[in-house]
């Protein structure tokens, strides 16, 4: 037997350094080193170099866990999205996290998908790590979700969505006026027998239902609707293109997201179409492919980036008050029609 497994493990190799190992080899007292972690302005520049390089030689990592206990706080903050591997999900998960380290906060990341069932599981899990705030995409939530919420009395922001009863901070926009607004655009420009091909998600389902309502508003147009499963694809899109140009004459074709308009758009390649001349195609989300396609997409520009500063913003703000001088508030961001090529 090698006789280096009877050797004692230092406290570096196991992962084991204490705070005393770091003011040793620091050569300062523990105090110091707490402060110097901790509140780094309370010590001088040099106290802190020699802190730093102590805590690199010995491998330490605070205890954040028993510093949560001591000050009832976690440093954690929650934040759930349906998916990353949407670009503009991505893009809120990267703002917030850039938001929210600077002043001392952990992000811990939950993918919910699109089901309530899923959305309660991992709520469950996040609940139980006692977060200091919650960021949670959408607004519609399962009377189980909705009453953990409200009993956890953990400060939320709701975003990527529009209610007028929020459970607290809401910052989104309204999916509804999206699609009443791409009906408009596209009756403006002459089209009136439309297909939509629209994942099974409830934003996007309400996004349907605000550009039928347009039409009906309007008196003119007709549509034929296939909707799609969730995450979209660009397969789906090719598929349920097909199967709407194969049965209907269309003027345009309607997706709630880029991904699917592209597969509309290799169909109506594929068949001859001329885009947008025999038929218009509008996607949702303006992807960084969509302004790259041929032709270039028309889509629905959302700013991802602004919503996930404005939800950190108001989460940081919350958290620093008292319960009780807490106040909701909600944020319109809007959205922006992108007229490009097709249509």
């Amino acid at each position: 037997m090698d006789d280096s497994d009877d050797k004692p493990r230092s406290s570096r190799s196991t992962g084991s350094a204490r705070l005393t190992d770091v003011a040793r080899v620091a050569g300062v007292a523990p105090m110091t080193v707490s402060r110097a972690l901790n509140r780094p302005e309370l010590v001088s520049e040099g106290t802190r170099l020699r802190v730093q390089r102590a805590v690199l030689e010995t491998g330490y990592v605070p205890n954040r866990v028993a510093g949560a206990l001591a000050s009832s706080r976690s440093r954690l903050v929650a934040l759930l999205v349906p998916t990353v591997a949407h670009s503009l999900f991505a893009e809120v998960v990267q703002t917030v996290m850039g938001a929210l380290a600077p002043q001392g906060y952990q992000v811990l990341l939950g993918l919910v998908g699109y089901t309530p069932e899923q959305e309660e599981t991992i709520l469950e899990t996040v609940l139980s790590r006692r977060p200091d705030g919650i960021v949670l995409t959408g607004c519609r939530h399962s009377a189980l979700t909705r009453q953990r919420l409200k009993s956890a009395q953990v400060p939320l922001v709701e975003i990527w969505d529009m209610t007028d009863d929020p459970l607290d901070m809401l910052v989104g926009f309204s999916h509804e006026a999206v699609g009443r607004a791409v009906a408009e655009h596209l009756l403006a420009r002459g089209c009136r027998r439309f297909g939509l091909i629209s994942a099974d998600d409830s934003r996007a389902k309400r996004r349907a239902v605000g550009f039928v309502s347009a039409l009906e508003q309007a008196g003119a147009g007709e549509y034929q609707l296939r909707e799609v499963g969730t995450p979209s694809s660009m397969p789906w899109g090719r598929e349920k293109s097909a199967e709407l140009l194969d049965q209907h004459s269309l003027d345009a074709i309607v997706c709630s997201s880029d991904i699917l308009a592209l597969g509309v758009l290799a169909e109506a390649q594929s068949r001859g179409l001329s885009v947008p001349g025999q038929l218009a195609i509008m996607g949702f989300g303006d992807s960084s492919y969509a302004a790259a396609s041929f032709p270039a997409l028309s889509t629905v520009r959302i700013d991802g980036a602004a919503i996930g500063l404005r939800a950190a913003e108001h989460l940081l703000q919350r958290m620093a008050l008292p319960a009780f001088q807490r106040a909701g508030q909600t944020l319109d961001i809007g959205f922006e029609i992108i007229d490009r090529d097709t249509t």
